[in-house]
């Protein structure tokens, strides 16, 4: 079952739908003016990081809570094309839940009050994710397979009492680069589909499946469109396809996470392996604060650029996603962490000062910003064959 507006690309033409995570405001309103200028779907998967209930503090992008980014969006998205979605809900997947070492009845709890606040806010699809533990990772898979059933039927419950329709994407395991084996997706959807028919609830409309792709630095570091075969591991166009196969036979839609920075050459063979959705999130933060420094680099202002690098630095948010033996500088962890920052005050400092220059010249900083996150996305429509 999946929301009738993405029927026509899914049904009647090989398509790989668009799942866009929202960086920054900016990300945002540019998400909804592609969607409305090209008349096309696109999912905004928002994780618990980036926008969450009031009750957690919301997020760190534009200090949005789960609401009022709703009624943001609501209130631009003039035809009625962006689907909002919740990007691994769970538990531990808020920062307050590991700052505050939550137990596990504490850790699901709050994970169903981040869930009741997005079925209210009017979110669509709900990605349940129950990979983490407090200490990381979890290894138990009956415990995460128990939680996921835990999660499903509460929001499932929640949503029949509040008359409200929503879909499910599941999966519960932390995207490693390499793909998963079939062995361990026949037994997640045997026991989901299960679960599910003996408790009477729909079926999931998503599984994420690990495809081969991972997001480090600024580059795609995962196997799927790796130069060489990769020892032990089954080359994801052999693999996917095996995948989806499963995904048929109880009738999920396959989900493929970190597909940032792929070529054109690769995303172009998504819609025809049969990829029916894709996620695409911090690429786009990185575009906009690669620009922002490019102009302050062009204009020479480099108290400014300075001001920039050291306190995106500071924030220490480059360090997850940096390689092993990385040799990325200061200037390249600067823009993969630099939309972490964008919300804070002294960057909205910098930013006014930066406006402010830019408008002598006639020129808007947040349009040139939008241009180029708007050109990214384009090129994921134009590959995934929506446009």
């Amino acid at each position: 079952m999946i929301p009738k507006i993405f029927n026509r690309y899914l049904k009647n033409r090989r398509a790989t739908l668009l799942a866009v995570g929202p960086m920054s405001k900016n990300c945002v309103e540019a998400t909804i003016e592609v969607a409305n200028e090209k008349k096309v779907p696109i999912m905004m998967i928002a994780s618990r990081r980036q926008i969450d209930s009031k009750e957690f503090g919301g997020g760190y992008v534009n200090n949005w809570n789960t609401k009022g980014f709703s009624n943001y969006v609501k209130k631009r998205d003039k035809n009625k094309l962006i689907t909002l979605c919740r990007d691994h809900g769970g538990p531990w997947q808020n920062s307050i839940e590991i700052k505050k070492k939550f137990n596990s009845i504490e850790a699901m709890n709050s994970a169903k009050r981040s869930y009741i606040e997005d079925i209210d806010s009017g979110f669509k699809i709900v990605h349940i994710d129950t990979c983490l533990s407090l200490n990381g990772i979890e290894k138990s898979k009956k415990k995460t397979l128990d939680r996921l059933f835990e999660l499903y039927k509460f929001c499932s419950d929640y949503a029949k009492k509040k008359n409200k329709n929503i879909f499910f994407e599941i999966g519960t395991e932390e995207q490693s680069g390499t793909t998963n084996t079939q062995k361990e997706l026949e037994e997640t959807l045997f026991k989901t589909i299960n679960f599910c028919k003996k408790n009477k609830l729909k079926k999931p409309t998503f599984v994420v499946i690990q495809s081969g792709t991972r997001v480090m630095e600024m580059r795609n570091v995962g196997t799927f469109e790796a130069p060489f075969r990769v020892e032990n591991e089954i080359p994801a166009e052999i693999q996917i396809p095996k995948m989806i196969e499963i995904c048929k036979k109880y009738n999920v839609l396959m989900k493929a996470h970190n597909t940032d920075y792929l070529s054109n050459e690769a995303l172009n063979c998504y819609p025809r392996l049969g990829i029916n959705a894709a996620n695409i999130a911090p690429e786009f933060g990185v575009i906009e604060s690669k620009k922002i420094l490019e102009i302050m680099e062009a204009l020479k202002l480099r108290s400014l650029k300075n001001s920039f690098i050291k306190l995106s630095l500071d924030s220490n948010k480059w360090k997850k996603w940096m390689i092993k033996d990385s040799k990325a500088n200061d200037y390249e962890k600067a823009i993969i962490s630099g939309h972490y920052v964008f919300s804070e005050k002294k960057f909205l400092e910098i930013k006014e000062e930066l406006t402010k220059i830019l408008k002598k010249n006639n020129q808007n900083l947040d349009k040139i910003l939008k241009k180029e996150i708007k050109k990214s996305i384009l090129r994921y429509l134009y590959n995934f064959n929506l446009i």
